[in-house]
């Protein structure tokens, strides 16, 4: 994962998943900083708290906004229109793709990635 990554990039930023031992040697052995999410009681106090508590926040609102907007885009805030998991499954791997592709054709129309995509959606 990190071939290719400047070397003036000194911190690496991950989930818990990425608080693995060999991945942790190699950062470190490049002289970087690996920050992801960790267990046990708080506070914590290691040297990436407060640079994880920072990116957090600024995760969670990125997220909570994107979750928000594909549910009421594709009418999901309350029960999804589909009955059984695998129609639900289809239902929603199909949303995803619509929007992946509503999401390419206003970037590369020059368009705001973030406003008109549900009108978009309801004009096709």
């Amino acid at each position: 994962m990190l071939t290719g990554l400047p070397h003036d990039v000194s911190a690496i930023l991950g989930d818990q998943h990425y608080n693995d031992p060999a991945l942790l040697a190699q950062v470190t052995g490049e002289d970087r900083l690996l920050i992801t999410t960790k267990r046990g009681p708080y506070p914590h106090t290691d040297d990436g708290v407060e640079v994880r508590r920072i990116f957090h926040q600024l995760r969670s609102h990125a997220i909570e906004n994107f979750n928000s907007q594909f549910k009421d885009m594709f009418g999901c805030l309350g029960a999804v229109p589909t009955k059984g998991a695998l129609a639900t499954r289809r239902f929603i791997l199909g949303a995803v793709f619509l929007y992946q592709l509503i999401v390419l054709h206003h970037q590369q129309a020059g368009r705001s990635l973030r406003v008109g995509l549900k009108p978009f959606l309801l004009a096709a």
